[in-house]
């Protein structure tokens, strides 16, 4: 049992002005595993007051940058020393196999922390440039201010590292709300940071629902909003901002497409579907979950699509041979059964998967891998987000055919092909409307590069320098001889 009763604010360990508690579920054993507190509209205030202090008088925005990365490689270093700690207490909390949980959950976010403190140091954080009155301008990268950063629960980690770590490298100062199926992670992140010895009110974490996360964005010591979720929420938090006005960016939902052509080998395509589909029981907004596969072969690459998914083991996410855990709450168990449901009604194919429990679980909130075949691509199965390891194969008659399916979606997240022909594989990418897209496998995330949507699945990047840039404004200065 983790149990955290108090607030991290200002740099300590505070008594939550709420008397509200979230209770954290186990998605396997549905047990309580931890209760965390939960901070109330006074404890908002306070955290945001404490980062608008640190940002307006303190010392953090107004250190050199190599002094704000040495801070971050300190955290870098505690972070490493505990990652066995956050990966079990990841996996625990949202269900993730332990195996994808120490790679993806921790290794990954470990990973971003030195990556940004390494992008941060060849940063140009100003620049002199001619101007055309024959005067050379100044550029200069300065902090955006207070930065609200929102994160879900399916990547906590990935999440508030790619959000908070440029924000801290920038000079900004933050407040980071945690969803409450994942608040134990965000808590032990708190304690990590103490370590570290960061300055007061750096940092500020107020877990919390709904509630708390509407409080944050729409306060009026925000400077910048940094939100990943579901398109819904993320229009209600550009219309808060806009009434600001204050910045923001959203990483949104999405409803990838794998570009499956015809000379494409079904066993490799099966393998790199695995890994780039149902990672995390397919709970990632970047999931492909649309495959397009060519007609005249579709039933060697639905065949090995199966074969794959039946093979993959569903269990206890401690066990580090299980591939499928559970979703994260009975609600999205709901959720996805409800789009199966939704899938044989409207006509498709259950290849292999269903409602049913997997063999062997009395308990937890689990979906089996699940495959739909001759679907078309107005079926709500292949438009809507599921957020669960359920796959819709959808055929085609010709390449150009393939890429119209493809952007033929409110989303514009991320994409692959698959194909035998790298060059071939470019020239499709350049015809896909969105941000990310991989060739031969599923985007990789590349820290030196940006991440982000395009459409309904959001606005500004996150990653590579992109991610620094996002937490700072250029302030040009134009400067006449003295007299």
């Amino acid at each position: 049992m983790y149990d955290r009763d108090q607030l991290f604010i200002d740099g300590k360990w505070t008594v939550p002005d709420a008397d509200s508690v979230i209770s954290v579920i186990s998605p396997h054993s549905e047990a309580v595993i931890g209760r965390a507190a939960c901070a109330g509209p006074a404890d908002v205030n306070r955290a945001v007051a404490a980062a608008r202090a640190a940002f307006d008088a303190g010392l953090w925005p107004r250190m050199q940058p190599a002094e704000r990365i040495d801070a971050l490689t300190r955290l870098a270093g505690i972070y490493k020393e505990r990652r066995a700690d956050m990966a079990a207490l990841i996996s625990a909390e949202i269900g993730a196999p332990i195996t994808f949980a120490k790679m993806a959950q921790v290794r990954l976010p470990l990973t971003m922390i030195s990556a940004f403190c390494g992008l941060a140091a060849n940063y140009e954080w100003q620049q002199d440039r001619p101007g055309l009155y024959g005067k050379d301008i100044r550029v200069a990268k300065r902090p955006v201010g207070v930065v609200a950063a929102v994160v879900p629960w399916n990547m906590p980690q990935f999440l508030t590292v790619t959000k908070v770590v440029p924000a801290l490298l920038a000079g900004c100062s933050v407040v980071l709300k945690p969803a409450p199926e994942s608040v134990l992670d965000a808590q032990l992140l708190a304690e990590l940071v103490a370590a570290a010895d960061l300055p007061p009110g750096v940092l500020n974490v107020v877990p919390g629902g709904r509630d708390v996360g509407e409080l944050l964005v729409s306060h009026p010591g925000i400077d910048k909003v940094s939100f990943t979720g579901s398109t819904a929420a993320g229009r209600q938090v550009a219309l808060a901002c806009a009434a600001g006005p204050k910045q923001v960016s959203l990483e949104l939902g999405g409803k990838s497409a794998a570009i499956v052509l015809d000379d494409a080998d079904p066993a490799a395509v099966a393998a790199g579907i695995q890994m780039a589909s149902l990672a995390n029981s397919g709970q990632v907004c970047n999931a492909l979950s649309r495959i397009l596969v060519p007609e005249t072969r579709k039933d060697e690459f639905v065949d090995a699509l199966a074969a794959g998914m039946e093979s993959m083991t569903v269990g206890d996410p401690a066990d580090p041979n299980t591939a499928i855990g559970p979703l994260v709450a009975q609600r999205q168990q709901e959720r996805v059964r409800g789009y199966i449901e939704s899938g044989k009604s409207e006509g498709a194919r259950l290849v292999t998967g269903g409602t049913d429990m997997p063999d062997g679980l009395e308990t937890g909130w689990y979906v089996r891998p699940t495959l739909f075949s001759d679907a078309s691509n107005d079926m709500r199965i292949a438009r809507e987000e599921i957020f669960g390891p359920v796959l819709t194969v959808i055929s085609y008659r010709d390449e150009d055919e393939a890429i119209r399916i493809a952007n033929d979606s409110e989303y514009g997240l991320a994409g692959s092909v698959f194909t035998a022909d790298v060059d071939r594989g470019y020239g499709v990418a350049a015809r896909v409307r969105s941000g990310t897209f991989g060739v031969n496998e599923g985007y990789i995330m590349d820290p030196a590069a940006p991440f982000g949507g395009v459409k309904n699945s959001g606005y500004g990047r996150e990653l590579g320098t992109e991610g620094i840039d996002s937490y700072t404004v250029s302030q040009s200065i134009s400067a006449a001889a003295a007299q």
